[in-house]
């Protein structure tokens, strides 16, 4: 059985940093690429960022370039979103996602609430 387990979510003030992990499980973890989505009440979920199998290949949302940097440790089945530079409009739930044999995955997600 797939699962993620995202962590590090909190409040943070404007400008302040945090570092989500995700902990995957169940599948072949450094086998596939991860992503970071998130999501506001009320709105779709915003991809946010993606790296590749081995950690070589990233990119990211226009709004998140330049503060966020995602990296992965195979041998420890977890990514991560290193968050710099909060922002208020940064605020919501965020997801690691993968997609295994066509089927997309979700964890249950962490907040993240940038505010004063």
């Amino acid at each position: 059985e797939v699962q993620l387990v995202e962590s590090g979510g909190g409040l943070v003030q404007p400008g302040g940093s945090l570092r989500l992990s995700c902990a995957a499980s169940g599948f072949a973890f450094g086998s596939y690429d991860m992503s970071w989505v998130r999501q506001v009440p009320g709105k779709g979920p915003e991809w946010v960022s993606r790296i590749n199998t081995g950690g070589s290949t990233t990119k990211y949302t226009d709004s998140v370039k330049g503060r966020f940097r995602v990296s992965r440790d195979n041998a420890k089945n977890t990514v991560y979103l290193q968050m710099n530079s909060l922002k208020p409009e940064d605020t919501a739930v965020y997801f690691c996602q993968t997609e295994v044999r066509r089927t997309k995955y979700w964890g249950q997600g962490t907040q993240v609430t940038v505010s004063s």
